[in-house]
C-alpha cells in the first residue's frame, strides 16, 4: 500500500485531533474507558479519511511534465522599436 503525502498525514492527524477536542466537549466524558472510547472513534475517523483521500488521489490522472505540455510558440527575437521620442524630427 503506498504512503500518504504529507498532505493527507496532516489532514488525518488534524481530523484526529478536533474530532478528539469535539466528541470530549460535546460528551463531557470524564472516566477513563469514555475518554479512551472516544479517542478510538476519532483515530479510525481520521485513519478513514486518510485512506480515502490517497484513494481519491490515486484516481486523478498525473500530471505532465512541463516539457511535455503544449505550450506557445516562442517568439523570434526582434530588436526592440525605437522610442516614440526618438522618431521626432
Amino acid at each position: 500500500m503506498p504512503r500518504p503525502t504529507p498532505v493527507q498525514f496532516c489532514t488525518g492527524t488534524l481530523i484526529i485531533v478536533v474530532t478528539t477536542v469535539v466528541l470530549l466537549a460535546v460528551s463531557g466524558a470524564t472516566g477513563v474507558p469514555a475518554v479512551t472510547a472516544l479517542v478510538i472513534v476519532a483515530v479510525a475517523l481520521g485513519v478513514l479519511v486518510t485512506v480515502l483521500l490517497m484513494a481519491a488521489d490515486r484516481r486523478r490522472p498525473a500530471a505532465r511534465p512541463a516539457a511535455d505540455r503544449p505550450g506557445p510558440e516562442p517568439r523570434r527575437a526582434t530588436r526592440p522599436a525605437a522610442p516614440e521620442y526618438a522618431r521626432q524630427r
